[in-house]
């Protein structure tokens, strides 16, 4: 099993994640977006989309990060990061969709790209909108949670704590103001301290800046 990532992709992030808590064995292939490696033929001739993640295993590629998930959890149901009854799964993914499908498209590093190149928006204006997506996702989800849980959903680490850190870390980077966010910003800290969102984290990534 190959995962494709960069280290600050978000959805290639949550990917990371995912395969640790799972301890699932793959190889790391980095693709750097900056310098537009995901646009190159070879890639592109493994995920025409030409976005990152992509997990390519004995059966395909896939290239949607929800789908890769998913995909995992159930190829590897031993640690199970979708669990408890219909409801209670369906209230997962309604977490997981919350970031994955309203906050982070809008804010897409070919999104950021298009505002900065072609419309010209200068950094501020562009940090301006990102920080407002995110601030109106947050205070949407951050009424979701339970103050009661110690993560998204319950005791344990679910795909919805997988969604959210990424979430959270790039919140940090374009400084959102997190204190007006107290159970997202607990539930980032708490997962933190675990050796799976650790070792998936940008920083220690083997591309790096």
């Amino acid at each position: 099993m190959k995962l494709y990532s960069y280290f600050r992709s978000s959805a290639a992030y949550r990917v990371r994640i995912a395969l640790n808590l799972k301890n699932i064995p793959h190889e790391l292939i980095t693709v750097n977006l900056l310098k537009s490696e995901q646009q190159g033929s070879e890639y592109l001739a493994k995920n025409p989309q030409g976005l990152l993640p992509a997990l390519e295993t004995d059966e395909g590629v896939l290239a949607q990060s929800m789908a890769i998930l998913e995909y995992l959890e159930e190829t590897h149901p031993e640690t199970p990061l979708l669990f408890g009854n219909a409801w209670q799964k369906a209230h997962i993914r309604n977490l997981c969709f919350a970031i994955a499908c309203d906050i982070h498209p809008v804010d897409n590093l070919r999104v950021l790209k298009y505002l900065s190149g072609e419309l010209g928006v200068d950094d501020e204006a562009k940090n301006a909108w990102y920080r407002h997506w995110v601030e109106v996702g947050f205070e949407k989800l951050e009424q979701l949670l339970n103050s009661n849980h110690d993560y998204c959903v319950g005791d344990k680490p679910s795909l919805a704590d997988v969604c959210l850190v990424p979430q959270v870390f790039n919140a940090y980077r374009f400084n959102v103001d997190m204190t007006a966010y107290p159970k997202i910003a607990a539930i980032y800290e708490r997962c933190n301290k675990l050796a799976a969102f650790i070792d998936a984290a940008p920083q220690n990534q083997p591309d790096a800046a």
